[in-house]
């Protein structure tokens, strides 16, 4: 049986402290947003959809860090992360 086509993007980010800014890890559309999106939620890795920025974040290359731009959209990704990582914690 043939599995259905997948048309989404996804973008997985990364990002250490000691670092200037965030990376794209892994990216891809159809088949592959697919596995990145079941892998984070294999992995409890909290999802962000936000197809605007999907979008912009998908013309960069892997492991290239988020242009300067971008900052303040990536930075609201991270503070809801970092806001899903206390709740779950208590």
């Amino acid at each position: 049986m043939k599995k259905k086509s997948y048309s989404k993007k996804a973008v997985a980010l990364a990002y250490l402290k000691h670092e200037k800014a965030p990376k794209i890890v892994a990216k891809g559309g159809g088949d592959v947003a697919r596995d990145i999106i079941e892998k984070a939620k294999e992995n409890n890795v909290p999802i962000q959809e936000d197809p605007s920025l999907v979008n912009l974040l998908h013309n960069l290359e892997l492991n290239e860090r988020i242009p300067e731009e971008l900052y303040e959209s990536v930075a609201e990704i991270f503070a809801f992360i970092y806001k899903m990582d206390e709740k779950a914690k208590k």
